[in-house]
């Protein structure tokens, strides 16, 4: 009798890209998160292409994750810097849902719970206190339409706790000031309503009053060439400009802490802990998928008893 001949699974390139679509379509991952999964697993093929060329996924084994782990240990970019213990991590954690992918899919290849996911550096909650939130709140100068914009993006990432990418995201239409609330669609896909405070309203209201366009984009950039109505998705400000524009008020109001647009996001879940809501309310609030994500915040409740043990305690007195 012939023996069937045993079908093989496609190449390393082919299963990727099939997974990485499996990210965009089935899980809705943002277009952000599918780049970076792309880089890693690229990363971890190159290695396999130069390690041992001939190798196919269902040969994959412990020993070349191994020595992948360790070419990530030893990696030093052009710039003589090494990469950082949460990027290793990342590459891991990417290599490990491919895997999950491939066995889910009946593909045969190394089981991925076989694979430890490195530890982390220990890293401290960056956010600020109410006091330096103000300070940093009125750094912009109100007097250019730049400098109303950028009031108007702090005021509405301390309002809202938003992401930098739900920020730029955000569009006209999406805007209730009658109701305070804002839609936005966050990762995952997952839509929720966050709340304006009546201090970021007021500068929203302020900064697209001396708006002359139609753009949809809530926040637009002011530099480079300035383009006709039909391509204002072109003027919508970058996720990096974000970044920047925070950096640079953080400078100018020289904060001892240096805080990002996420370090913003902190400062919002916060101070929301400090005035008393708890965890489940500010998960829904910040979009957190689960609790778990949310229980970082759990420092501030640790003070808080801190403060209640020293005043109440009788050993104390």
């Amino acid at each position: 009798m012939l023996k069937k001949k045993t079908k093989k699974s496609p190449g390393w390139p082919i299963l990727i890209n099939q997974f990485l679509e499996h990210l965009q379509i089935e899980r809705g991952c943002s277009v952000l998160t599918v780049r970076n999964y792309r880089h890693y697993l690229e990363r971890f093929y190159r290695f396999i292409q130069r390690e041992k060329p001939q190798m196919r996924v269902s040969q994959l084994d412990l020993a070349i994750v191994r020595r992948f782990r360790l070419f990530l240990a030893e990696y030093v970019d052009r710039h003589g810097l090494p990469l950082k213990r949460v990027t290793q991590a990342y590459h891991v954690i990417a290599l490990r849902s491919f895997l999950r992918w491939l066995v889910k899919n009946d593909i045969k290849t190394l089981a991925p719970e076989k694979i430890d996911v490195p530890k982390g550096e220990s890293q401290s909650l960056k956010f600020l206190s109410i006091e330096q939130v103000g300070r940093l709140l009125s750094q912009p100068t109100l007097s250019s339409l730049s400098g109303l914009r950028d009031k108007a993006i702090l005021e509405t990432l301390f309002s809202t706790g938003l992401r930098v990418s739900e920020l730029v995201g955000l569009n006209r239409d999406r805007l209730n000031f009658k109701t305070k609330e804002v839609g936005v669609i966050g990762k995952g896909g997952r839509a929720r309503v966050v709340f304006l405070s009546k201090w970021a309203i007021k500068w929203l209201q302020r900064y697209l009053q001396t708006r002359e366009d139609n753009w949809r984009p809530v926040f637009i950039r002011y530099s480079g060439k300035v383009l006709e109505a039909s391509q204002g998705e072109k003027m919508r400000l970058t996720s990096r400009s974000v970044q920047r524009i925070v950096e640079k008020y953080v400078k100018q109001a020289r904060l001892p802490v240096k805080i990002t647009p996420h370090g913003l996001r902190h400062s919002f879940a916060t101070d929301l802990l400090e005035s008393g809501a708890n965890l489940r309310e500010i998960q829904e609030m910040l979009g957190h998928k689960n609790i778990a994500t949310t229980q970082i915040y759990t420092h501030v409740t640790n003070r808080q008893l801190r403060k209640v043990h020293e005043e109440f305690h009788s050993g104390n007195q």
